[in-house]
């Protein structure tokens, strides 16, 4: 099975994206903060990272090398809420994030990790 890390303060909108995931037959991790995220994933795999980028306080750069290192080559999904400007949405993709509109859809999901 596979297995989504959300990293999301929103309990409400993370458990119902979970639940989505669940009926799917992908299984969620879910955790509150970045650092506990990178804790999760020196100990378990997962197949891709939804973040929520307010809880991000590096920049989006070493954002990318902090989960690359802990997770090689699995894919990060910004879930980006309607406020987040133009410049933090190419900012995120240049570095090789996805950003995709918050909420998360799990169709959306399933397009990148079928990609």
């Amino acid at each position: 099975m596979r297995t989504i890390l959300i990293i999301d303060q929103d309990r409400a909108t993370a458990h119902q994206f979970a639940l989505a995931c669940l009926k799917r037959d992908i299984g969620t991790a879910l955790v509150d903060t970045v650092c506990e995220g990178v804790r999760l994933l020196l100990n378990e795999s997962v197949s891709l990272i939804v973040v929520e980028p307010s809880l991000m306080h590096l920049s989006a750069r070493d954002q990318a090398v902090l989960f690359d290192r802990v997770a090689p080559g699995v894919p990060v999904v910004i879930a980006a809420p309607p406020s987040a400007t133009l410049e933090a949405r190419v900012g995120w993709e240049l570095v090789g994030f996805t950003v995709v509109p918050r909420p998360v859809d799990v169709e959306d999901v399933l397009k990148i990790t079928a990609g």
